[in-house]
């Protein structure tokens, strides 16, 4: 009898605890990583820099590059650099720009990418694409998964809150963007990757039912493990179809329509995936979902990141041509305006203001 089985591509390391930065260059040696210690350290101004006095004595060949931003040309300006050393690996240290930027630059220059993040704001810290600002806007560009991930959670306290706040509705997100995976393949027989699909469902569900919050290390580490296995989750199935439906085709419709008052990503997929959720009909997770988002701070109604009820009606209608081919509840009831505004004024009621 034959013994089947398939490779999971999924970082070598995933570090997750208070305390973790202190011990990086260790943890790169011991898993044959880094024994060099060579290794090129992508760092913000911000965050990335502070951290870098802390723990620069003890990484001596570290050669530190600071990233302006999270456009293309930042990237592909970072790759340059980096190719003219003689690197183990590439370290991105700081937020999502800066990963995505160090992710992008340890693709092309053939070098495998270590995320350690200063925040919690989305799955980008472990997923198989690097989102980066280009001419024509915002675009997604594949990328290998992190070989290593370190999060130290002490770091991740001193984040500001809303970056962390962020980060619970992009994990919760994942439990509408499946809810859509599974209408695809009823509807237009797409197939399904069930283990990528538990894996990112069970991540949201993991936060999702957490009584904690975001004060509690046992609530961080929670949420830090669940944004972890949705990036994973994404690399088992191929594409980002485990962690974004509806949900994120709204978001992207914010970013477009609105770019300069676009909210945080998470803030804006929380809200999409909770309203995603009425629009399917499954009224009592709606109101839940939303009941938990509020809780942890985090916007269910437009107006509570700056938009009124006619702009995100606008942007629910847009959403579909952000993603083409792609086939969610969106896709499904191919509502007009009208049906769009009918529909968000029921949530309203039933999730209160």
């Amino acid at each position: 009898m034959p013994v089947l089985t398939r490779l999971i591509p999924s970082p070598l390391v995933v570090d997750i605890r208070p305390g973790a930065l202190d011990d990086l260059a260790c943890v790169l040696a011991d898993e044959r990583i880094s024994h060099s210690g060579r290794l090129a350290v992508a760092v913000s101004g911000g965050s990335g820099a502070k951290l870098r006095e802390r723990i620069s004595p003890g990484m001596p060949g570290a050669t530190w590059y600071e990233v302006g931003g999270g456009t293309l040309d930042d990237a592909v300006r970072l790759a340059s650099d980096i190719k003219a050393g003689h690197y183990d690996a590439v370290v991105g240290l700081g937020g999502g720009k800066i990963i995505d930027c160090a992710k992008f630059a340890a693709a092309r220059v053939g070098l495998p990418l270590v995320a350690v993040p200063t925040n919690l704001a989305h799955d980008g810290l472990c997923s198989p694409v690097a989102t980066l600002d280009n001419d024509a806007g915002r675009g997604s560009y594949g990328v290998p998964n992190p070989i290593a991930v370190v999060i130290d959670l002490d770091v991740i306290r001193e984040a500001p809150v809303r970056f962390v706040r962020a980060g619970i509705g992009d994990a919760v997100s994942n439990i509408s963007a499946i809810a859509d995976w599974e209408l695809a393949n009823r509807v237009k027989g797409e197939r399904i990757d069930g283990l990528a699909a538990a894996m990112a469902r069970q991540a949201g569900e993991a936060v999702l039912r957490h009584p904690g919050g975001i004060g509690d290390n046992d609530f961080l580490q929670v949420l830090a493990e669940a944004l972890v296995l949705s990036g994973i989750a994404m690399s088992v199935s191929g594409d980002s179809r485990p962690s974004s439906g509806a949900c994120h085709e709204i978001n992207h419709a914010f970013d477009l329509l609105y770019p300069k008052r676009a909210a945080a990503h998470g803030e804006q997929c929380g809200l999409g995936a909770a309203f995603a959720m009425w629009l399917r009909g499954a009224h009592d997770e709606s109101a839940y979902m939303a009941e938990v988002l509020r809780r942890h701070g985090l916007p269910v109604l437009p107006d509570e990141i700056g938009f009124t009820t006619d702009e995100f009606v606008k942007a629910v209608a847009f959403a579909p041509e952000t993603r083409p081919g792609r086939y969610t509840i969106l896709e499904h009831l191919d509502l007009n305006t009208e049906q769009i505004k009918d529909t968000y004024a029921d949530y309203v009621k039933a999730i209160g203001s």
